[in-house]
C-alpha cells in the first residue's frame, strides 16, 4: 500500500492549492523513491516520457499564440456581444450549454474544447457577459460590473465545465483512449472487461456528472443574483 503514496501526496497537495506541476512531480518523485528507484533513475524517467510525448507540448504551444492573436482582434468582446443580445442568458446556463456540447462532442469522437483553446477565450467571457446581464436585471448599481470575486468563481466554473464534459463525456465511447486507459488498469488486476460494456456503464457516470454540473449551475445564477440584490440595497 506504501507504493499508492502518490495518490496520498497529490490529494493533499490539491487540496492545499499547491502548485500543480509541482505537486505532480512530488507525487512522481516520492512513488519512484518507495519503488526502490533511485532518484537519478526517477529524472531519467522524467525526462524519457517528456521527449516520448513531447507532441502535447507542442500543441499548446502553438495553440496558445493562436488564441492570443484572436483575442487582440477582439475575440472576446464578440462573444460578450453574442450574449448580449441572448436576454434569457445567464452565467450557469451559458456553463451548462457548454457542458452538454463538451459530453455530445467527445462522446462522437470530436474533440471541440479545451482550457486554452475554448474556456480562456470564448467561455468564460461568455459566462462572465451573462452574470453582468443577470446584475443589471436585478438592480445592481455599477452597470452589472462584477467584484472580482464573482468573476474568479465563474471562471473556475468555466474550466469546471470543460473538466466535467470532456472526462466524463469520453468514457461513453470506445474510440477514445481513455477507455483503454480504464481497461488496461483492469486486465493488470485480472478483472477482464470489454470496451462496450465500459462504454455503456460511462454513460449513467456522464448522466450524473452533467446533473451535478446542472445543480453547480444553479447554485452559481442563484449566487450572483443573491449578490447583486445586497450591493443594491448597500448602495446610498
Amino acid at each position: 500500500m506504501i507504493k499508492l503514496i502518490g495518490i496520498l501526496i497529490v490529494a493533499v497537495g490539491f487540496g492545499l492549492r499547491f502548485n500543480t506541476l509541482l505537486v505532480v512531480m512530488a507525487a512522481g518523485i516520492g512513488t519512484g523513491l518507495v519503488a526502490g528507484l533511485s532518484f537519478n533513475e526517477i529524472m531519467a524517467l522524467f525526462g524519457q516520457y517528456f521527449v516520448e510525448n513531447r507532441f502535447v507540448t507542442l500543441v499548446a504551444l502553438l495553440v496558445l499564440p493562436m488564441v492570443g492573436l484572436l483575442e487582440q482582434y477582439g475575440l472576446r468582446e464578440r462573444a460578450e456581444m453574442l450574449v448580449h443580445r441572448t436576454k434569457a442568458a445567464t452565467a450557469g446556463r451559458v456553463l451548462l450549454l457548454y457542458t452538454a456540447i463538451r459530453q455530445i462532442s467527445i462522446s462522437l469522437g470530436v474533440n471541440i474544447g479545451g482550457q486554452a483553446a475554448m474556456v480562456r477565450p470564448l467561455v468564460a467571457p461568455m459566462a462572465e457577459a451573462a452574470a453582468k446581464l443577470q446584475s443589471e436585471s436585478a438592480g445592481s448599481t455599477g452597470r452589472g460590473e462584477l467584484p472580482d470575486a464573482t468573476v474568479q468563481d465563474i471562471r473556475a466554473h468555466a474550466a469546471a465545465a470543460e473538466n466535467v464534459g470532456n472526462f466524463f463525456g469520453e468514457d461513453t465511447v470506445f474510440a477514445v483512449g481513455a477507455v483503454y486507459l480504464i481497461k488496461g488498469v483492469l486486465d493488470a488486476a485480472g478483472q477482464k472487461v470489454g470496451v462496450w460494456s465500459l462504454s455503456l456503464w460511462g454513460i449513467p457516470t456522464a448522466l450524473v456528472a452533467f446533473a451535478a454540473m446542472a445543480w453547480r449551475a444553479r447554485a452559481l445564477d442563484r449566487r450572483i443574483r443573491r449578490e447583486a440584490a445586497e450591493r443594491r440595497q448597500r448602495a446610498p
